[in-house]
C-alpha cells in the first residue's frame, strides 16, 4: 500500500515509469517494492482457492502444501498466508524513515507532519471499516483487520521515529512485555470453562494448557476489551465473539512490528549505499530464536490471531529475512528485471487492496457471464478454481499494470 505500507519508499516516480527506469534509478529501494509485491500478490491469489483443489485432488501432497500456505492456520504456528499482515505492518515501518526524511526536505514542519498522520490513521481506520461493512446492513465497527490496525498505532510510531533509537527499543521491549504482563496477570480460564459458549468448536484440538491457557481461544483479555468496547458502538446484535479469535487490542503488538520495520528503515538509510544484509540476518535470527523460545517454554505462545508477543518476534524475525533475501538477489547480486511483476503490484499496493476487496466478485460473476463455467474446465473441473483464479490474477495486473505504464499511484 503506497500510503499505508509503502508511505514514501524513496521516490522515484519523477522520470517515465519505463522499465528502465524504475530498475536502475537509485533513490528507490527496489527491494522493498518488490518485497511488497510480492506480499500482495499473496493476498490477491487467494481467488485461486488451492484449498479447493486439494479436495478435489485428497491423495496429493503438492496441492495440499499449496493449500496450507494459503490458509491461516487454526491457533498456533505458521503457514505463509500467515505472513501477509505482518509483513504489511513491517513495511509501514520500513518507509516511515523515508517518509519523514522526505517532507523534512520539503520544509514541512513537525506540526504538519503530526497533522497529516493523524489523518493517514484515521482514514486507514476508516477504509478498514468500510471494507468490513461491505454487503452489510449498517457499519461494522471491526477494528481487527490490517488497515485499522495498522491505523490505529501508525501514529503512535510517527511518534517514536523522532525519538532516539535507545527510546525506540525501549519502548518496543515495554509494549512487548507489558502487553505479555497484562495478558498473564488476567485470570486464565478454568477446566470448566465453556468454550463452546464462545464460538469454539467442540472438536477444537488446539487449547494450550497450564501458563499457556492465557492465550486461548476467546478466553483472554483481548476478548474480554472487545465484549465491552465494540458493544458501546452501533450493532446489529450484541457482540459476543470473534468467529477467528481475532481482536482489537492486538494494535499495541502490531505497533511492535511497526517499530521492527522502522529499524530496518534506519539502518537502509544509515548504511546506504551499501545493504545491511549480516545487520538484517543478525536481528532475523534473534528476533526467531526469541519466539520461539517463548513459544516452547510455554511463556509466550506464537498465535498470529491475537498477534501474541511471541508471534511479534518469531514474525519479525521472519520480515528480516524476507527483507535480507530481496535486498541480497536485487541489490547485492543485481538481478532486478525479473522483480518487474512485482513492482507494478507493489508500486500501487493501495490499488491492489482495493481491487481486491471490491472487484473479485464482480470479475468472476463476469468470466462466467460472458465465458461460461466449462472454459475454466479444460484441464479437469478439479482444476477449475485454479483456472478462474489465473485470469482473475492476470486481469487484476493488467490493471495495475495500465495505472503503472500512466503512472497513477493511488496514495493516501
Amino acid at each position: 500500500m503506497n500510503a499505508a505500507i509503502a508511505m514514501e519508499t524513496p521516490d522515484t516516480s519523477s522520470s517515465r515509469p519505463s522499465l528502465k527506469s524504475v530498475v536502475l534509478t537509485p533513490p528507490r529501494n527496489i527491494a522493498v517494492d518488490a518485497y511488497r509485491g510480492l506480499v500482495m500478490l499473496l493476498m490477491m491469489g487467494e481467488v485461486m482457492e488451492f484449498a479447493k483443489v486439494a479436495r478435489a485432488y485428497p491423495d496429493s501432497l503438492f496441492w495440499h502444501i499449496l493449500a496450507y500456505n494459503q490458509t491461516h492456520v487454526e491457533w498456533a504456528g505458521m503457514g505463509l498466508h500467515d505472513m501477509i499482515q505482518p509483513s504489511f505492518t513491517f513495511l509501514v515501518g520500513v518507509a516511515l524513515p523515508y517518509s519523514i526524511h522526505s517532507r523534512v526536505r520539503k520544509g514541512q514542519s513537525f506540526a504538519k507532519q503530526l497533522v497529516h498522520t493523524l489523518w493517514r490513521s484515521v482514514l486507514l481506520i476508516a477504509l478498514g471499516i468500510f471494507l468490513r461493512s461491505l454487503n452489510r446492513t449498517q457499519t461494522n465497527f471491526t477494528f481487527e483487520d490490517t488497515l485499522t490496525q495498522i491505523g490505529m498505532g501508525y501514529t503512535f510510531a510517527f511518534l517514536l521515529a523522532h525519538c532516539k533509537p535507545k527510546w525506540q527499543w525501549a519502548a518496543f521491549a515495554a509494549i512487548l512485555f507489558g502487553y505479555w504482563l497484562a495478558w498473564a496477570l488476567y485470570p486464565a480460564p478454568g477446566p470448566s470453562f465453556d468454550y463452546t459458549a464462545v464460538g469454539v468448536p467442540a472438536d477444537w484440538h488446539n487449547y494450550f494448557t497450564g501458563f499457556a491457557s492465557h492465550w486461548n481461544k476467546n478466553s483472554n483479555l483481548g476478548q474480554a476489551v472487545d465484549v465491552w468496547f465494540l458493544n458501546l458502538l452501533p450493532r446489529a446484535s450484541r457482540f459476543v465473539f470473534n468467529g477467528g479469535g481475532y481482536l482489537t487490542l492486538s494494535f499495541i503488538p502490531t505497533l511492535g512490528t511497526i517499530l521492527l520495520g522502522l529499524f530496518a528503515g534506519e539502518w537502509f538509510r544509515a548504511a546506504a549505499p551499501k545493504i545491511p544484509i549480516k545487520r538484517f540476518l543478525i536481528a532475523g535470527t534473534l528476533l526467531a530464536a526469541a519466539g520461539l523460545l517463548l513459544h516452547f517454554t510455554g511463556i509466550c505462545p506464537i498465535v498470529k490471531r491475537i498477534w501474541t508477543p511471541g508471534w511479534t518476534l518469531f514474525s519479525g524475525g521472519v520480515c528480516f529475512f524476507f527483507l535480507a533475501a530481496f535486498s541480497w538477489i536485487i541489490d547485492v547480486k543485481q538481478y532486478r528485471r525479473w522483480a518487474f511483476p512485482l513492482l507494478v503490484v507493489g508500486m500501487n499496493s493501495i490499488a491492489a487492496y482495493l481491487l481486491v476487496h471490491l472487484w473479485q466478485d464482480f470479475l468472476v460473476n463476469n468470466l462466467h457471464i460472458h465465458l461460461g463455467y466449462k472454459i475454466f474446465e479444460v484441464f479437469g473441473p478439479g482444476l477449475e478454481p485454479l483456472m478462474l483464479g489465473i485470469a482473475v490474477m492476470l486481469i487484476y495486473w493488467a490493471i495495475l499494470y495500465w495505472m503503472y505504464h500512466r503512472r497513477i499511484f493511488l496514495r493516501i
